[in-house]
């Protein structure tokens, strides 16, 4: 099948208008927030229905065309990037919210739904959608279950797969199913687990009933100010320790603050050297003891100042900050490269002092804007990339920071997932078994590999690689000792 009879046909299932395919406006997803690498797709396509969503991935199977699958394209590891073409899928249509069920707890919704303004729909009731990843305002729910997202409250409230009860997708082979019914547990295989957090790769969600939050009926927000990051970040250890649970636990450190005081004129000062933003919620009584609890901590581990929200204005002045920290770096430095790692909360003052060193060793400046409670580090590196020198050396000073993540007890990502950026680091994590294994699982779902091709699994190591070692129960130890596998002999 050429082009021009793709693109027919693609006309046919969604409409003369739900087809993108003039050069110059492919040009709006060559790559998603993750502009390492840039390909432009065969064709974009805009459905409305998942039936039209069924029927296209039946056309690209016939003829052999990948389908890359697209939400608001806000995604940092490049897994709406298309690297071999194809088809891209675009959910941005499917953006209703469907049902509203509060007896139990849960809402239906099309994946194009904003992460934001489903939980300001969703305030008149009573609830909102916990999961808010910092890009919130932009990102879709569909993108949210695909990268298994988190976000600052994720620390008491869990990462996006503790709010999901089921979903609707379209396979590889075109058929549609459910993997829940929208309540808390279901008998057999945790299908629901499995698409959630695997970047496109094995379907393409079309539904999904959530789980609804009761907004709490108080919120503290304080802000308290340290010299140093390793002060800072033994508070956020030994608040958890201590058996409390704030909402949510995010620092800044020297750069980031003032990135952000230029920004907001927020009128921190500029000689501390790190800033935790503190935020309890729940029931009205109690809640201020709570806080005074934790203050305490603070100012036994040297806080400089402590500053209350003093209302909901000036709450929001400070989330803002937090959550557009990454924005405000343009005024520190033309490019910055996000790197997304997580160790355990006692490790956090040796391997932000190690974030330190490599900065030093590397001649680039970072920032650190973190989820400090649950450990998801955020190192910011700020280089310019039209300078060919600067780039490498951010790219070996991310490929540092997750070494150093790793040695720690940590993973190489928190929330955005592997995609194509992280693809190449799986072997500092997982031996080829581990693998394997995951391949295997993938092979199941799609064993032509037409769902996002070319992710997650390291280059050169294709799925069907993989899962033909799993096979043929090949041993890391084999492979170590220069042992081939029969089944790649050929």
């Amino acid at each position: 099948m050429n082009r021009t009879e793709l693109i027919e046909e693609l006309r046919h299932i969604v409409g003369p208008h739900s087809v993108i395919h003039r050069p110059e406006d492919l040009l709006t997803y060559d790559a998603d927030g993750c502009v390492m690498d840039t390909h432009d797709p065969h064709v974009v396509v805009v459905p409305s229905t998942t039936e039209q969503i069924a029927t296209v991935v039946k056309l690209a199977a016939r003829a052999g065309m990948p389908i890359v699958p697209r939400g608001a394209g806000t995604g940092l590891s490049g897994g709406a990037t298309p690297m071999s073409g194809g088809i891209v899928v675009s959910t941005a249509r499917m953006d209703k919210i469907l049902e509203v069920d509060t007896r139990n707890s849960r809402v239906r919704v099309q994946p194009g739904v904003i992460n934001f303004e489903l939980s300001q729909y969703l305030k008149p009731y009573g609830y909102q959608f916990a999961p808010d990843p910092s890009s919130q305002k932009a990102c879709t729910v569909g993108g949210n279950i695909a990268n298994n997202s988190g976000g600052p409250h994720c620390l008491k409230y869990g990462i996006t797969a503790s709010h999901v009860l089921g979903v609707q997708v379209v396979l590889p082979s075109g058929e549609t199913i459910w993997t829940g019914d929208g309540t808390p547990s279901t008998m057999g295989y945790d299908l629901t687990g499995v698409l959630t957090g695997s970047e496109g790769t094995i379907g393409l969600v079309t539904e999904a009933w959530l789980k609804l939050t009761r907004l709490p009926e108080a919120v503290r927000v304080v802000l308290a100010l340290f010299p140093d990051i390793a002060s800072s970040s033994a508070t956020v250890s030994q608040i958890v320790a201590s058996g409390l649970l704030p909402a949510a636990l995010e620092i800044m450190d020297r750069l980031a603050i003032k990135a952000v005081n230029d920004m907001y004129k927020l009128g921190l000062p500029e000689a501390a050297g790190a800033a935790l933003l503190i935020e309890v919620d729940g029931v009205e009584d109690g809640l201020d003891e709570l806080l005074t609890e934790i203050v305490a901590i603070c100012e036994r581990n040297g806080a400089l100042e402590v500053r209350p929200a003093r209302n909901a204005a000036e709450q929001n002045q400070v989330w803002a900050a937090r959550k557009n920290a990454f924005g405000a770096m343009g005024r520190l430095a033309p490019t910055y490269y996000l790197v997304d790692t997580v160790v355990p909360r006692t490790c956090l003052p040796y391997t932000l002092d190690q974030v330190g060193y490599i900065a030093k060793n590397f001649d680039l400046p970072i920032a650190n804007v973190f989820h400090a409670g649950d450990g998801n580090l955020h190192p910011l590196i700020l280089f310019d990339r039209r300078n060919r020198s600067q780039n490498q050396r951010a790219l070996e000073a991310a490929t540092e920071v997750m070494r150093v993540s790793i040695e720690q007890g940590g993973v190489i990502s928190g929330e955005h997932g592997i995609g194509v950026e992280k693809q190449d680091y799986m072997t500092l994590l997982f031996s080829t078994d581990d693998l394997a294994a995951m391949a295997s699982l993938h092979q199941s779902f799609d064993p032509t590999d037409l769902f996002n091709p070319g992710k997650v699994f390291p280059k050169g190591k294709g799925c069907g690689e993989l899962a033909a070692l799993r096979r043929a129960g090949v041993q890391w130890s084999d492979l170590k000792t220069g042992g081939v596998p029969a089944v790649l002999s050929s």
